[in-house]
């Protein structure tokens, strides 16, 4: 039997929405019984990756934001993608504190937030083409 299962949706970049992406990736992830802890992670993870699509990406306009999630064996998989402005220097934008809205309070902490919390996250970006970060986490260690 495969042990694999996935699952995709696309909603407005309103801030309302990060919710609903958090509570989402959550209940999917449920089938691998995860414990409390590594579901407060991922929702964390989450909430973060949607929160800079929002943010940083469209800079408030309403645009579109891509999840999918897939499961493989132990694995939850979490791709986050929007279309927006794009990151020039990924490296520099995964620095702890960095932030292009120091205006709107943001602490730079986003990309951090997502490393401590999962396994593995990696970002793929073009300027004024979109983002998409892809995070990883292996529940039941």
């Amino acid at each position: 039997m495969d042990n694999t299962n996935e699952m995709q949706i696309i909603f407005d970049s309103r801030p309302v929405n990060e919710g609903l992406a958090r509570v989402t990736a959550a209940a999917f992830c449920t089938q691998l019984n995860p414990t409390l802890e590594e579901v407060a992670d991922l929702k964390t993870a989450v909430s973060e990756a949607v929160t800079n699509c929002i943010i940083h990406a469209y800079e408030g306009k309403v645009s579109k934001i891509e999840m999918k999630c897939r499961l493989d064996g132990k694995e939850f998989l979490v791709d986050i993608k929007d279309h927006g402005t794009g990151i020039a220097d990924i490296k520099k934008a995964m620095e702890p504190l960095f932030t292009t809205r120091p205006d709107k309070d943001r602490s730079g902490m986003g990309f951090t937030f997502m490393e401590a919390f999962m396994d593995e996250v990696t970002v793929e970006s073009q300027p004024g083409k979109g983002t998409t970060v892809h995070m990883k986490k292996i529940i039941g260690r």
